[in-house]
């Protein structure tokens, strides 16, 4: 049984189809089927199915709807490649989505293509991404580089805190007094509110309401 992004045995692919519609699975899988150096060795139709089914199968191809019923084909794909990074997985979505074309890559997907891809195509789409390559166009691809370009230039608002400075607004975003964060940190109530005033004073906000409100917003960048 060989998986890790090589061809199984006698020079098979060995694939696996998730998506939730059944016609949509067997019409993949009767294409595949019909070249010689394919195989489908299994189907899911929830994203529970697919991450229970694949890791016991280890195909060299997994073929992934990206909306699926209790998940999503990236969220399959990042889990499928963390635990086996030599599986390849092909985004196979019926809308072009620059949002999921990004997280599929940073999941670790190989490929994204349309549903209204030609048989021809799909199957050499498989091939590739099964020998290691790469089907994300320049086009698509060039979008999510500026986009991660932007994400990596985009300035630390918390860059001129010190770390203790850090440690407090984090702890003034849990919702706690003064008094709860210098029992928490073993500070006197007098030291942690002179930090305060200075954090503040660095981040240019006048009460610790808005303090909450900026980790809130950096905890919901970061996620």
């Amino acid at each position: 049984m060989a998986g890790g992004g090589t061809e199984g045995a006698h020079g098979q692919i060995r694939v696996f189809l998730v998506d939730d519609h059944e016609v949509v699975r067997r019409g993949v899988a009767a294409l595949l089927e019909t070249e010689e150096d394919m195989t489908v060795v299994g189907e899911a139709g929830t994203a529970e199915q697919a991450l229970a089914r694949i890791p016991a199968v280890v195909p060299d191809v997994a073929v992934l709807d990206v909306r699926l019923p209790g998940g999503s084909g990236v969220q399959v794909c990042r889990e499928i490649r963390s635990g086996h990074p030599g599986i390849a997985c092909l985004m196979l979505t019926s809308f072009a989505d620059e949002e999921a074309l990004y997280d599929a890559v940073m999941a670790g997907a190989s490929g994204y293509v349309l549903k209204q891809i030609h048989g021809a195509d799909l199957v050499g789409a498989v091939r590739t991404v099964a020998s290691g390559g790469s089907l994300l166009d320049s086009g698509s691809t060039g979008a999510m580089m500026e986009r991660l370009r932007g994400a990596q230039s985009e300035p630390d608002p918390l860059a001129e805190l010190t770390p203790q400075e850090r440690q407090i607004l984090d702890l003034i975003g849990e919702g706690l007094t003064n008094r709860q964060i210098g029992e928490r940190l073993y500070l006197a109530e007098k030291t942690v509110k002179n930090y305060v005033s200075a954090l503040l004073a660095k981040l240019d906000l006048k009460r610790r309401t808005q303090a909450a409100v900026l980790v809130a917003e950096l905890r919901t960048r970061r996620y």
